[in-house]
């Protein structure tokens, strides 16, 4: 057996401390929590160009706006760095005080459509990481 001390990269370290589902965790499991259709997607300048990239299964970023001038409770919805949404105003509130206290939650593409040539209708699920 090795008992050497072995370099951790910078890469291995992030792994390691990223709270998302491909991350290092150990003892950690994805619940399913709520089907959500993704509200405001009209008002994301770039959708144009997200659009297609969009497939299901792919995994999208949340993240929590309380100082929101619209919704305290407001949490985004993002595909890399781009704002693509909002988890609905009506569905929000036990996320954010979820989020807020620390649990970790994601959205996994479940469907996504052209609607009317110019509404891009997303379906997701939304999942906490335990």
């Amino acid at each position: 057996m090795n008992h050497q001390i072995m370099k951790i990269s910078p890469e291995l370290l992030e792994m390691m401390g990223s709270k998302l589902p491909n991350s290092l965790q150990p003892f950690s499991r994805e619940i399913f929590l709520l089907d959500i259709v993704v509200a405001g997607t009209s008002y994301c300048k770039k959708i144009d160009k997200v659009y297609p990239k969009l497939e299901k299964g792919l995994v999208l970023r949340m993240q929590r706006h309380p100082k929101n001038r619209h919704d305290e409770h407001a949490i985004g919805i993002y595909f890399e760095r781009i704002r693509i949404g909002w988890v609905p105003r009506e569905l929000n509130l036990i996320i954010s005080r979820l989020m807020d206290a620390g649990k970790a939650f994601f959205c996994r593409v479940e469907g996504v459509e052209l609607v009317n040539d110019y509404w891009v209708k997303i379906d997701a699920k939304i999942y906490m990481v335990e």
